[in-house]
């Protein structure tokens, strides 16, 4: 189809000049990787929605179901973080990174149906939050540093307890997962976050 809109082209465009006919095919082509670009954004946009999220029934009816009414769904400010805030980088090359690695595991849990009940999700509960807690630890918590940003921090408006917590927590080199977990889902059996070697992004 293209090799004869090509071949029409050229026998319409007699007076054209060579240069003139590749501006127009350039012109064209970008025109189409515009649309293709659009059309892949507006893809990646959607997959982060809350809607598209609890599409499926083992998260809604499990994860999502806990998230409710945490501090995280309802506070004072009204500020909420959706799924996507806490389990997606926002920096692209890191996006585009976890995409990939949630298509593999959208097969390996949903359709291959590991976690289609309520029993199941539990049994396999404890070595998914330590899959995501093992990621968080790699990227020094990349996901809570899209809301929560240390140098806006204001030590004086935190307890004396929260302080001396997050002093410690800095001079250990531990991360924000390492003490904050268990606050949007249920805590699974077995070892927490600081429990788990694995090397981290923190310097």
């Amino acid at each position: 189809m293209f090799k004869k809109a090509w071949e029409a082209l050229n026998r319409s465009c007699t007076t054209c000049t060579r240069i003139r006919l590749g501006v127009g095919v350039a012109l064209v082509a970008l025109l189409v990787a515009g649309v293709f670009m659009a059309a892949g954004a507006a893809g990646l946009a959607w997959t982060n929605t809350e809607g598209f999220c609890i599409s499926c029934h083992e998260m809604r009816d499990n994860v999502y179901a806990e998230y409710k009414d945490t501090i995280h769904d309802k506070n004072r400010s009204g500020v909420r973080a959706i799924c996507s805030d806490c389990h997606v980088p926002r920096q692209p090359g890191a996006m585009m990174k976890r995409k990939v690695e949630a298509t593999f595991e959208l097969y390996g849990h949903f359709i291959s149906g590991v976690i289609d009940t309520k029993a199941k999700f539990e049994t396999h509960r404890a070595e998914m939050a330590q899959k995501v807690w093992t990621r968080m630890k790699k990227t020094d918590s990349l996901e809570c540093r899209n809301c929560h940003h240390e140098d806006a921090m204001s030590s004086d408006k935190q307890t004396e307890k929260a302080q001396s917590r997050h002093a410690k927590g800095k001079k250990e080199g531990l991360t924000c997962i390492d003490c904050h977990y268990g606050i949007a889902h249920q805590e699974p059996a077995g070892p927490g976050p600081q429990e788990l070697k694995v090397g981290s992004a923190k310097k």
